[in-house]
């Protein structure tokens, strides 16, 4: 399944984007961010678990999927974590909702973490998936790190480098991604999934967003968390990540979560960098008694 059963999907229009999301359900909001090199259908089969408790937004980055951005696109700092977090923010707030969970993963999980920063009324839980906070990142740089990770890299490098070779052969490169820093084999993601993604980048803007994102973490995003190193997420907070990825290999990751929020609860699921896809249930069972408040 790589459709949103029963979800209605809605464009609103943002500070300078457009945000495509899915929605469904009915009970507490939560929101679903995704991740690269994905969209907003990594979450096709846990939003609508989720939606038998809970209203469920699942919405693309700006960017990514079919949301665009519409003022700003040669300007990095359209494409960093605070203005995507603003994004999401209005997208709930357009929707209904002033206060809601927030549910990421990579760079979805990096939004959701600024989120929380910068909006602490608004998010009242929030969940990070198979990520470290973004400065931890490039602070602990090493050759094991620099080679998982290469792409943090490569696509930090000045227009139109990055966006010229991924587009030669957007499949490979996409595909690469998968399998090498995420771990995951291919045959063990829905081929509707795979689909959906590969279609996304072969779109030349796409790739140029998903390229600008990474340059914005390399220095728009570097910059706001050095200010905000000391500061801690108020919300209770869920961190989770795949046993067979790489994170947990090259990062303690509950410390550097402890050092960043103020009531951070941790567990490891089977799976890679992709566990949402490989295991969309048990991924569910994770997430459930979280979001009730458990």
């Amino acid at each position: 399944m790589s459709e949103f059963d029963g979800f209605a999907t809605r464009d609103v229009e943002v500070d300078g984007a457009r945000i495509r999301c899915h929605v469904g359900g009915t009970g507490s909001p939560v929101l679903l961010l995704h991740g690269y090199p994905q969209n907003a259908y990594m979450w096709a089969k846990v939003g609508p678990a989720l939606a038998d408790e809970h209203t469920v937004v699942a919405a693309d980055l700006r960017g990514y999927g079919a949301s665009t951005v519409t003022t700003g696109d040669d300007d990095v700092a359209t494409y960093s974590f605070r203005a995507m977090a603003h994004d999401q923010l209005q997208v709930m707030r357009t929707l209904g909702f002033d206060r809601f969970a927030v549910v990421g993963h990579d760079r979805g999980a990096r939004v959701a973490h600024r989120l929380a920063l910068d909006e602490p009324d608004a998010v009242d839980r929030l969940a990070v998936l198979d990520i470290v906070p973004t400065l931890d990142m490039w602070r602990t740089v090493s050759k094991e790190s620099a080679a998982a990770y290469w792409h943090w890299y490569f696509l930090t490098t000045a227009e139109p480098f990055p966006e010229r070779l991924i587009g030669a052969d957007p499949d490979f490169f996409f595909e690469t991604c998968v399998e090498t820093w995420g771990a995951t084999r291919l045959a063990d993601l829905d081929a509707g999934m795979l689909d959906r993604y590969r279609a996304d980048w072969r779109q030349p803007t796409m790739v140029h967003a998903s390229c600008q994102d990474y340059r914005a973490a390399a220095t728009v995003d570097l910059e706001h968390d050095r200010v905000d190193v000391q500061r801690r997420v108020d919300a209770p907070t869920l961190v989770l990540w795949g046993a067979e990825g790489r994170i947990a290999r090259l990062f303690d990751v509950p410390d550097l979560w402890g050092r960043r929020c103020r009531d951070v609860r941790c567990e490891q699921l089977p799976g890679g960098h992709f566990f949402v896809d490989q295991h969309p249930e048990r991924t569910v069972e994770a997430l459930r008694p979280f979001l009730r408040g458990g």
